[in-house]
């Protein structure tokens, strides 16, 4: 670097590929549509800026459609940002904006022009050779603002449209990430290098929950209709810290082969208030037998755990002797299933209904499969099995639905 002069290095800052993220650069291929889903700060308009502005240094004669929630969007991030169309351009490229009439004219000829996605019936009938959609989540009428400008998408051998947005779980949305076409790539807030130290420190307070895992790792976070539990209902149950502990009960799902479902372990504990609250959720994956049994007893020794309660309907006598050979003293009880895992959650979920539960923390892949299981036994959550989320409702059947409760225990040191 030292060896470079003023022009060369201007060139390297220029070199785009050079310093892109994975998910900053265009995919190969013949794509109508590339979505770029990322959480904020990843760097999203930069990856959109800079696509567009190569568009038009390769097509002089490129009509463009710029499209955002409102004109005020598109001026403001997409064109006069610090990563927007602007702030890009090469030396000597610099783009001719013209704000009150809406458009970007680029050094090489070709034309930007500005939509609100509130007024989608300005995309009705002007043709375009590319597009880039920003924030597509926030489009207020984002469904007939797409179909227009889907429909003017005309001109040339290969009209393409990238959409840069941190998702949400819209109609649109989920209509964009299955049009034919369409080609993804991701990315999170985390990803990116050059945001301030503090901001990351900041950001580590939303670390799993639901806002965080949508503005923060660009997931769409979806709930499933009539599902037992909704994920902003859980975050209405979650909390930092519990009470004094009465009872500690880790429950188990074992897995039935290896290297398939996950051994669901969770533990829970119950409190001087009677309500339930969740510890901690250690399942684990793809480990033999004497893998999980470990992963159990360690669990259960992290938490001084007065039950250890494991489902034996298949292998009950190998379960016992598993578990008993990581750990001699673990206070086990073998339980039997007598209903599928959805009926068996169904009292669960009225515990939290009724204000009996709390997540001392976050857990993301057990709550999600929580937010999979639909009355009717019914599972639509990720993965083949709700393990996680059966070891949880196996737990609290144990501290809470049983008609006897221990009176006396001893508390956790």
């Amino acid at each position: 670097m030292k060896g470079l002069n003023a022009a060369q290095v201007g060139r390297l800052l220029e070199h785009w590929d050079a310093w892109a993220l994975d998910g900053q650069r265009a995919p190969p291929g013949d794509w109508r549509v590339w979505l770029i889903r990322a959480g904020r700060g990843f760097g999203k308009t930069r990856a959109g800026a800079e696509w567009i502005s190569q568009f038009a240094r390769d097509h002089s004669e490129g009509r463009i459609a710029l499209v955002g929630g409102t004109r005020e969007d598109v001026q403001r991030v997409m064109v006069e940002g610090e990563s927007g169309l602007v702030s890009v351009a090469h030396a000597g490229e610099a783009p001719r904006w013209r704000p009150t009439a809406g458009e970007l004219r680029f050094a090489s000829g070709a034309i930007g022009f500005v939509y609100s996605a509130g007024s989608p019936e300005a995309l009705r009938g002007p043709q375009h050779h590319a597009a880039w959609c920003d924030e597509l989540a926030k489009w207020r009428y984002g469904d007939i603002a797409w179909d227009n400008l889907v429909m003017g998408m005309r001109l040339g051998d290969q009209p393409r449209i990238v959409v840069t947005t941190t998702p949400r779980p819209t109609n649109l949305m989920r209509r964009v990430m299955v049009e034919r076409g369409m080609v993804e790539t991701r990315g999170r807030t985390d990803d990116n290098p050059h945001l301030p130290q503090a901001f990351r420190d900041a950001m580590r307070a939303y670390a799993g929950t639901r806002l965080g895992r949508q503005e923060l790792d660009g997931e769409l976070i979806d709930d499933v209709a009539d599902a037992l539990w909704t994920r902003a209902r859980l975050e209405e149950w979650r909390v930092r810290v519990h009470p004094p502990v009465r009872r500690v009960v880790v429950a188990v799902d074992p897995p039935a082969g290896i290297g398939g479902d996950a051994c669901g372990i969770v533990a829970v504990a119950l409190c001087d208030d009677m309500r339930a609250y969740v510890l901690d959720d250690a399942s684990v994956e793809g480990l033999a037998p004497e893998g999980w049994a470990r992963a159990v007893a360690t669990c259960a020794a992290r938490h001084g755990a007065d039950r250890v309660v494991a489902e034996a309907n298949q292998g009950g006598a190998m379960v016992r002797s598993v578990l008993h050979a990581a750990d001699g003293t673990l206070p086990l009880k073998l339980v039997h299933a007598a209903h599928g895992k959805v009926a068996r959650a169904e009292p669960v979920a009225m515990l939290y209904d009724n204000d009996r539960v709390r997540h001392v923390g976050v857990f993301p892949r057990l709550e999600d499969e929580l937010c999979g299981l639909v009355p009717g036994g019914v599972y639509a959550g990720p993965g083949r099995s709700p393990d996680r989320a059966d070891a949880l409702v196996w737990a609290m059947t144990a501290l809470m639905l049983e008609r006897r409760v221990a009176a006396t225990v001893r508390p956790i040191g």
